[in-house]
């Protein structure tokens, strides 16, 4: 029984006919009051696994979240699906703080927001409210062992001795075994069941480029994606500004975000990328955490990322729709070498050291690179993943053993001192000033490398290191040393098998063209628009509205109909009732020109136009016809605009009529119910609006 009410909240609220892996198991284990540590994908559906609980248990879920700047949106998002919710942080007044308060007690909210910092705050509140549930979103935060140490989460812990016997779940998208522990003993859970959600995101395609002309690569990338949203992860503050700057001076719509910039320029930032008023986002790992938009349909690392988990979870940020989606991650030497830096001279510098090798060893690798990623996280799989660069243009060996003997014998001559750009200065036999300062040029192995290019040098004695033959000393100006398997080759006559290096091309209009008619369509576009124009009326972001993926299927099945909107994923009843006319009469308008094929809808608005005139009410024909009340209305409406003789005097007033007439005049509405709703504060019910829409477009057509 309690396995039907949850799957028929997840359609009424979430617009979705089944549970992803693990949500409905996640749960049922907090309805049954026990405590969860939830792993799961960017993506992956963290969110359902307490707002549908909060659902159907008594009191308040309180949803701890650590940036109060989108909470907001968390928010939005969860009125558009018509639950009731509210934040509470220091960006409100005091009362409009008092107003929620005052909401919560009178059970008018069933989940509320709230930055660690706040709980100080409500305290006192929580004596008056019933908790029934508590969420830690974000939990890796909390954990000096993860990727986003804050320290105002260290303070989580007294929650669970607050509330002993409520339950209490902590989510986060990626988190080692070590630190799902700590996450565990830091918040007092109690033998919570730990979940462990695939981290194969197979929507997600992964490359990785060797960071040589990387902005003109990023360009040349962009170029192709003209109505794309996209975020670029750079290391460094200077360089989110210098790229986006970059960028503007190509006509792309490109803004910076970073820690530094005042707080009112980055809410901006951020709004206008989440309302798509900004395509691109250069961003250092301040950007982010949160952000629930849906459309992100590229993710670019400018730098090596620190650790495997961080840039995992930052490329969960594209695709979250399940769209297909891309990622890119530039690798350079000088990356790695002002890592290591960092990483030594921070806390826990020993893990964090490991944890950036393990990020090096992915970006320098051969085979397939999910595997990897999913290997890091416990997840083995055997197959390959056809959908990374490796997978798609595997590297070609060859004997690369004069090539590395070259490379070693280069290294000794240099008696181990020099770093990688000098010692490929040496092979090729470059006249510069350092080579001559130190009499290079009169050593027996100057030049003996001039045949191949400074690129193609470094690529490979990149491999030499991933292969163990020489190694970086980080710690002594990065000097590059022989390792003890080096022996082998240079005196043994050990084989090396090297890659063959790749080399990035560049085709703009190439790629241009392949794109047209892949990424979008006329009616695509015209919804896309739509959904825009609501957005900006209701001042939310469009993937509150729809996500790309419901456009896609609308798009793919073009309802006409709410018997046939409702089936598309992603449309629940709320949205449905706000939205549904006007993307229904969106894509008549589209189709108006073109035949249509009419099977059982026709059937089945006749058989609702005959009950209705003998008779029948609209609660009756639910009755008989197993539909949803929302659908006969619907039925009715679309009926008597086709000019079907209905008697609407049973549902609508002349006097609600008049009052919709002068509703339509005041609005500049796209054709949405929820302006009028608004308009009326929200006293008129949206069946009538919908009615009285329907009798004024028939008044216009006579």
């Amino acid at each position: 029984m309690r396995n039907t009410i949850l799957h028929a909240k997840l359609k009424e609220h979430f617009g979705f006919e089944k549970f992803r892996p693990h949500q409905l198991e996640i749960i049922n284990t907090l309805l049954d009051g026990q405590d969860a540590l939830a792993i799961m994908p960017t993506g992956g559906g963290k969110s359902i696994c307490f707002q549908l609980p909060a659902l159907v248990v008594e009191g308040i879920t309180i949803v701890i979240s650590p940036l109060i700047a989108l909470m907001k949106d968390q928010v939005d998002s969860l009125k558009a699906n018509g639950i009731q919710a509210c934040f509470i942080n220091s960006s409100q007044t005091e009362s409009e703080q008092q107003i929620h308060l005052q909401d919560l007690k009178d059970h008018k909210i069933k989940l509320v927001y709230l930055a660690p910092e706040s709980l100080s705050y409500l305290d006192s509140a929580f004596s008056q409210l019933t908790v029934s549930l508590i969420a830690i979103d974000e939990a890796h935060c909390i954990s000096a062992w993860g990727h986003d140490f804050r320290p105002a989460y260290t303070n989580l812990g007294y929650l669970k001795n607050r509330f002993p016997s409520t339950p209490m779940i902590a989510l986060t998208a990626t988190a080692d075994k070590a630190t799902r522990k700590d996450i565990s003993d830091q918040l007092n859970l109690i033998n919570p069941r730990v979940f462990v959600a695939s981290f194969d995101r197979k929507n997600l395609s992964l490359e990785v480029r060797p960071a040589l002309d990387r902005v003109k690569q990023i360009i040349e990338f962009v170029k192709t994606k003209p109505k794309e949203s996209g975020i670029i992860y750079c290391l460094s503050r200077k360089t989110t500004e210098e790229l986006a700057e970059k960028l503007q001076k190509k006509g792309i719509n490109a803004k910076a975000y970073h820690a530094g910039l005042d707080s009112r320029i980055r809410s901006k930032t951020q709004d206008d990328f989440i309302n798509d008023d900004c395509q691109i986002v250069c961003a250092t790992i301040a950007f982010g955490m949160g952000i629930d938009k849906s459309n992100v349909r590229w993710v670019i690392h400018y730098n090596l990322p620190k650790n495997i988990e961080g840039y995992y979870q930052e490329i969960g940020r594209a695709g979250r729709d399940g769209l297909p989606s891309e990622t890119i991650l530039f690798e350079s030497y000088g990356d790695m070498i002002q890592l290591q830096k960092f990483a030594s001279e921070g806390l826990n510098a020993e893990v964090q050291l490991a944890k950036l090798e393990r990020m090096k060893q992915y970006a320098d690798a051969l085979s397939c690179r999910r595997k990897i990623l999913l290997s890091y996280f416990g997840e083995l799989v055997t197959e390959n993943c056809g959908n990374c660069d490796i997978c798609k243009n595997p590297p070609a060996f060859f004997d690369g053993t004069i090539l590395a003997q070259k490379a070693l014998s280069a290294i000794i001559r240099l008696k181990e001192t020099e770093p990688m750009p000098v010692i490929i200065d040496f092979l090729r036999g470059s006249k510069n000033a350092y080579i001559y300062e130190k009499g290079y040029q009169n050593l027996k192995s100057y030049t003996i490398g001039e045949g191949t290019s400074w690129y193609d040098w470094n690529q490979y004695l990149i491999q030499l290191i991933n292969l163990g033959y020489c190694e970086i000393a980080f710690h002594d100006q990065n000097k590059i040393r022989l390792t003890s398997l080096a022996k082998n080759v240079l005196f043994r006559g050990e084989k090396v098998e090297l890659s063959s290096v790749q080399k990035i091309e560049y085709n703009t209009k190439a790629n241009i063209e392949s794109t047209k008619g892949k990424t979008s369509t006329a009616l695509f576009e015209q919804l896309r628009l739509l959904r825009y124009d609501i957005a900006k009326e209701e001042e939310v972001p469009a993937y509150i509205i729809f996500s790309d993926a419901s456009l896609r299927q609308m798009e793919k099945k073009r309802p006409m109909s709410e018997e046939e909107l409702i089936a598309i994923e992603g449309v629940g009843k709320a949205k449905l009732e706000k939205y549904g006319h006007a993307f229904i009469k969106a894509i008549i308008e589209y189709q108006k020109n073109k035949p249509r094929k009419v099977k059982k809808e026709g059937n089945t608005y006749k058989e609702t136009l005959s009950l209705y005139q003998s008779g029948m009410s609209v609660a009756e024909i639910v009755l008989k016809r197993g539909l949803g009340h929302s659908t006969v209305i619907s039925h009715l409406a679309k009926l008597y605009t086709d000019g079907n003789a209905i008697d609407f005097s049973a549902l609508l007033s002349e006097d609600e009529l008049h009052k919709i007439k002068i509703a339509q005049l005041s609005l500049e509405a796209t054709g949405a119910l929820k302006p009028y709703y608004d308009y009326f504060e929200e006293e008129m019910a949206y069946d009538k609006i919908r009615i009285g829409l329907a009798i004024l477009e028939r008044e216009i057509k006579i």
